[in-house]
């Protein structure tokens, strides 16, 4: 989806795509600006950019297994400007070394054993209670194969462009596939940097499934640069180190594992180092997007 009146208009050499992670959402107009305000409230407060603007583009595919989107009633994890000034924290080694979900604790424990077995218990414990969307994209292909094709266009109406891709969650197995699928393709559509957030791509099942069909396990030659940013505390992210995990691409790319913070909290006062909106203010994230927007147009 792309809606120049709210998603902006300001360069036309480049612009951000986004695809979003696992669950129902709110309806996709909605969800779309929303992840924008986030990313424009970490510009803001991390980059001191209160006005930066850009061109922004969002794939949306919570319609393909939700009948209907999430109304104000039911949304219990809305966008909202958060409290306080100033840079958002980011993550220090030493405070937050011990900082990691229980879950995370035990795969670090088990998922050798798992990927050395060939059993993975753990991995279908995870995907079918707790990311029941990714479970069910490896399972039904046609779901798996239309959000596919909504983020392949998505790029390819961009083509010629300079393009930011982040992925939250699910999306980041939806994008790492369409790069993959794309890097086959004659015609090779570039992505200039890609960064997921809250990445499940280093579960053990999930790599399993990369290798069944694209092959190697490896960063996809369409890309110029991978972020990986990952809240340890985030149980999506029992398995965050992609860099030790995926091969350099044929062009010597890396994927480079980026540790944040990820502040959400629900209305109520829960925590949620899952959310995308969380991820979306780190100033890990604002560093990736100023550093792709350079000096503003008007500078």
């Amino acid at each position: 989806m792309r809606d120049p009146g709210v998603c902006g208009g300001m360069d036309g050499g480049r612009v951000v795509i986004g695809i979003h992670g696992l669950a129902n959402k709110p309806p996709e107009e909605e969800k779309a600006r929303w992840w924008k305000a986030a990313i424009r409230e970490g510009l803001a407060r991390n980059a001191a950019a209160p006005g930066r603007d850009f061109d922004f583009d969002f794939v949306y595919w919570a319609d393909l297994r939700h009948e209907t989107p999430l109304d104000d009633a039911r949304n219990r994890e809305p966008y909202y400007v958060a409290e306080g000034l100033g840079a958002f924290p980011r993550h220090d080694p030493d405070r937050d070394a011990r900082r990691t979900s229980l879950t995370g604790r035990l795969y670090r424990g088990v998922g050798h054993l798992q990927a050395m077995a060939g059993l993975t218990p753990l991995d279908d414990l995870l995907l079918e209670y707790r990311l029941d969307d990714l479970w069910n994209y490896h399972q039904d292909a046609g779901f798996r194969n239309t959000a596919r094709a909504r983020l392949i266009d998505a790029l390819e109406r961009n083509a010629g462009r300079r393009i930011l891709l982040v992925a939250h969650s699910m999306g980041s197995i939806i994008a790492y596939d369409c790069l993959r699928i794309l890097e086959r393709r004659p015609e090779r559509l570039a992505v200039e940097h890609l960064v997921t957030l809250g990445a499940p791509l280093g579960l053990v099942e999930v790599k399993a499934a990369i290798a069944a069909e694209h092959g190697e396990v490896r960063v996809p030659d369409t890309l110029g640069a991978w972020s990986n940013l990952a809240d340890p505390a985030d149980v999506a992210t029992v398995a965050a180190r992609l860099g030790a995990e995926f091969a350099p691409s044929g062009r010597g790319v890396v994927a480079v594992d980026v540790p944040v913070l990820n502040g959400y909290c629900r209305p109520d006062g829960e925590a949620n180092h899952h959310k995308s909106y969380g991820y979306l203010r780190t100033p890990e994230l604002s560093d990736v997007v100023t550093a792709f927007l350079g000096a503003p147009v008007d500078a």
